[in-house]
């Protein structure tokens, strides 16, 4: 990938932070239209967080990006909520796929179920299904919208609504990051937004089926994405990953 310079010095992007955050969500997605028009695209794991994300950038931009990343082994009732949402907002999600000849050499190799037989096997798995693609869905985007929120934990505790992001050579847009997740809930129902019937079976938080349960009780919102990992602070599948600003 091409080097790309950032077209804010650190004093600007952290003026239009100070700014943005100051703001109302429609306020950034307004000032992500006005910046980057259709050269930016919201990447949706279709949760919570983004159905209601989706939602503000639709009001704000009729003409709003939404860009999924199909695992391949995804719930069957998140293919329904992609279905759904296409219906309600008339608009043409634009799907990633992994390369199938990649999935077929890994399967090949490690089985099936791999990300179940350690974590380098998890990562080699999150890598072909999600990473690879995000990269191509990410090759031709001046910047890309998360539903990431603050609150959250790990890593995700000190985002930025706008980050220069050094792996891709473009901006991440949080609108999201200081909402909690009650507001998300509450937002969703407050717009009958359409959303996964598996929120209502006690799941926060949704990935792959076979890495994803329900969780329990007082558990944290993360605590069913790879339940059988014992560090609550790895988390992640790599798409998220802050890696420190090289200029």
């Amino acid at each position: 990938m091409a080097l790309v310079s950032p077209r804010f010095s650190k004093l600007e992007l952290s003026e239009i932070n100070e700014c943005l955050e100051a703001g109302t969500t429609e306020a950034v997605l307004k000032w992500v239209e006005s910046t980057f028009g259709s050269n930016a695209a919201q990447i949706s794991s279709f949760g919570l967080e983004d159905q209601a994300l989706f939602y503000i950038y639709w009001t704000v931009t009729k003409d709003a990006r939404l860009i999924t990343l199909d695992t391949l082994r995804l719930p069957t009732e998140t293919y329904s909520l992609f279905d759904q949402t296409k219906l309600r907002y008339g608009v043409d999600v634009e799907f990633y796929y992994p390369k199938l000849n990649s999935v077929a050499k890994m399967v090949n190799k490690h089985g099936n179920n791999l990300f179940y037989k350690g974590r380098a096997n998890r990562e080699l798995c999150c890598g072909v299904r999600k990473i690879e693609p995000l990269g191509r869905a990410l090759s031709d985007l001046d910047a890309w919208i998360t539903g990431l929120r603050r609150d959250q934990g790990m890593d995700r505790g000190s985002i930025n609504i706008v980050e220069w992001d050094t792996a891709h050579n473009n901006y991440k847009v949080n609108p999201l990051a200081n909402w909690t997740f009650k507001q998300v809930r509450d937002f969703i129902d407050a717009n009958e937004i359409p959303y996964n019937e598996l929120h209502n079976k006690g799941y926060p938080s949704l990935g792959c089926a076979p890495c994803t349960r329900a969780i329990e009780p007082g558990e944290e919102i993360r605590a069913g994405r790879w339940w059988w990992e014992t560090d609550s602070n790895a988390k992640e599948c790599g798409i998220h990953l802050i890696k420190p600003a090289k200029r």
